[in-house]
């Protein structure tokens, strides 16, 4: 018999976040359901306790370096569902965040594709309630912290449910024919912004993106950079620049150019910390900063740069 929904999780290693998603998803999802896992670059402990644990979970182990979009596509091409609720494993419910989000799709024309829950940070604030859409203009002002998806706007923060137009990575209910129809995520985009790209495939399509603001999911998103950073924040940027350009060099260079001029500022302002210890907060900021310079104007793909990248991260 075909599930409700196949859930999507992606996790790197991190049994301490996992292990309370997955529980507060059994405790509060009533529809039938199949969970679908990457288990990438797990321990041999890990994995073996994860297959102990959890025996009902299908787990799909990834030992290759690989992006938030490739892992989630590694589970997405194996689903079964009617719908797919893609979610982080630093994710927790309190309600029955996937019901809900179904009686949803039971009341909505059938143009609509994807329905988000209002996705709150630990301290209870909006990380994001619905998301407009993404322009060059709203990502520069977004990399200067200018940006606040906490407010209420045509797209975002409204009461109950409204039209949105794009989405959050960090948790979503997809139809399944249409997501596979998009491709699923685009790999083009090793971190972000696959989610929001995926959001404007679907406007492109015809269809349509909703938001539940009745309906809310905790998202543990840590906010300290960490030595990995040096190597994600350049594949990000790079993948930003792809997608925002829109294929137009002129509106590539110009952004790159900003975006450069920004990180050579921050290069200066960390400069006195190059060499201290490689995983301190100083040394770490700096050598993103750096990174980020050096992965702006190049052909490579945001692949090529997080795999060079990550063999210099210090260990």
């Amino acid at each position: 018999m075909q599930a409700d929904v196949s859930i999507i999780i992606v996790s790197m290693n991190r049994p301490d976040l996992l292990y309370p998603c997955l529980e507060s998803i059994r405790e509060h999802t009533s529809c039938s359901y199949e969970i679908l896992l990457t288990a990438y670059r797990f321990s041999e402990g890990n994995l073996a306790a994860l297959i102990r644990d959890w025996p009902e979970v299908r787990i799909f182990e990834n030992r290759e370096l690989s992006g938030f979009a490739e892992n989630n596509n590694i589970a997405l091409r194996e689903a079964s569902g009617r719908f797919c609720f893609v979610v982080n494993d630093d994710t927790l419910m309190n309600m029955p965040v996937i019901d809900r989000l179904l009686e949803d799709f039971g009341k909505l024309p059938e143009k609509v594709a994807a329905i988000s829950p209002k996705i709150v940070l630990k301290d209870g604030s909006i990380q994001t309630c619905g998301r407009a859409p993404w322009t060059p203009c709203r990502y520069l002002r977004h990399y200067l912290h200018l940006v606040d998806e906490s407010k209420p706007g045509k797209w975002s923060c409204k009461p109950g449910l409204f039209r949105s137009w794009t989405l959050n990575g960090a948790c979503f209910l997809i139809r399944t024919d249409v997501f596979r129809e998009a491709g699923w995520f685009d790999e083009t985009y090793t971190f972000t912004p696959e989610d929001i790209a995926l959001g404007q495939l679907l406007n492109d399509m015809g269809k349509e993106v909703w938001t539940d603001a009745d309906v809310s999911i905790t998202h543990l998103a840590g906010a300290t950079a960490g030595p990995m950073e040096t190597a994600i924040k350049p594949t990000r940027v790079r993948g930003s620049l792809i997608f925002y350009s829109g294929g137009r060099p002129l509106v590539y260079a110009l952004m790159g150019a900003f975006i450069w001029c920004v990180e050579a500022l921050r290069a200066l302002r960390w400069l006195p910390a190059r060499r201290s210890d490689p995983r301190s907060h100083a040394s770490i900021m700096y050598r993103s900063a750096r990174n980020v310079m050096g992965s702006i104007f190049t052909r490579k793909s945001t692949k090529q740069i997080f795999t060079e990248l990550y063999k210099e991260v210090p260990r």
